[in-house]
C-alpha cells in the first residue's frame, strides 16, 4: 500500500474524530449541565475531559504532523493563501480549546464538590460554563473553515 494513502486516510480521520469527536463533547456536555441532578452533571463532566483526553487531544497532535508531512510529500507552497489560511484557522481553534480544557476541568471540580457535599454549585459556575460555551463557537467555526479550505484548496 502506498504511504501517501495511509498519511491521507490518517489525516482524514483525525479531522474527523478532531471535528465530531468535539462537537459530540460539546453536545453533550452542554445538554447535561442545562438540566440534571448534580451527579448526572458530574458524570458528564468526567466523561467530558476523559473524552478529550484520548480522543481530541492525539487528533490535535496528529493533524500538523500529518498536514505538514502531505504539503512536503505534495508539493503545495507551504506559503500559499490557502493554508496560510487554515494554519490560522487551526491555531485559533486551538487557542480556543486549550482554555476549554482546564474549564471543563474546573468545571468537574466544582460538580464533584457540590455532588458529593450535597450543595449548590458556586456562583463561578455559570460564569465559567458561559466562556466555555463561548469559546466552542470560534473553535467550531475555526474548524469548519479549515475543511473548507482543505476541500476547496481555493487560490
Amino acid at each position: 500500500m502506498d504511504l501517501y494513502a495511509i498519511v491521507k486516510t490518517v489525516h482524514i480521520v483525525s479531522a474527523a474524530i478532531l471535528f465530531g469527536t468535539g462537537l459530540g463533547i460539546a453536545f453533550f456536555f452542554w445538554s447535561a449541565q442545562r438540566r440534571g441532578d448534580l451527579a448526572a452533571r458530574y458524570f458528564t463532566a468526567r466523561i467530558t475531559v476523559l473524552a478529550d483526553f484520548v480522543f481530541t487531544l492525539p487528533a490535535v497532535m496528529i493533524q500538523p504532523i500529518s498536514g505538514a508531512w502531505l504539503i512536503a510529500e505534495t508539493g503545495f507552497d507551504w506559503r500559499a493563501p490557502w493554508l496560510v489560511a487554515s494554519y490560522a484557522f487551526y491555531l485559533l481553534a486551538g487557542a480556543c480549546w486549550l482554555p476549554v480544557l482546564w474549564i471543563q476541568r474546573d468545571l468537574r471540580s466544582m460538580l464533584q464538590d457540590a455532588a458529593e457535599r450535597n450543595i449548590p454549585l458556586p456562583p463561578r459556575f455559570q460564569r465559567r460554563f458561559r466562556l466555555w460555551f463561548i469559546l466552542g463557537w470560534p473553535a467550531f467555526l475555526g474548524l469548519v473553515a479549515v475543511f473548507f479550505l482543505m476541500v476547496a484548496k481555493p487560490s
